[in-house]
Parts: C-alpha cells; structure tokens; sequence
C-alpha cells in the first residue's frame, strides 16, 4: 500500500510582474516556478526570493493555488 506524501507542488509567481505596465520594452508576461513544500511544516504560503526573467532581477515570488 502506498503512503499518502506530506509534500505537494506548489507555483510561485512573481509579485512585481503584474504591477509592471505593458509599455515595457520586454514582452509582458509573468516569471513562475514550481517547487515542493511540505504540508505539514509549512502550512502558511510560500514567499521566497527568486529570479524574474522579465525584470532581469531578484523579486519576491508568492506562492497561488
């Protein structure tokens, strides 16, 4: 019988990307990640500082359902 796991996928998204007017010399779109957390231990969303391709700098990522 397999165990029912603790960790679950979760997405990251950029917060400043969507605040960014679409006048930008760069193509509008939003920077996202996907990563593993653990249901237990961390029961609140995830922020964690990530790299926004978009921006071309280190912006906080949220995480979204």
């Amino acid at each position: 019988m397999a165990k029912k796991g603790t960790r679950i996928v979760v997405t990251l998204e950029c917060t400043e990307c969507r605040s960014v007017p679409s006048a930008e010399k760069r193509s509008p779109g939003v920077s996202r990640y996907t990563t593993e957390k653990n249901r237990r231990n961390t029961t609140e969303r995830l922020e964690l500082k990530k790299f926004c391709p978009q921006l071309n700098k280190m912006t906080v990522h949220k995480e979204i359902k």
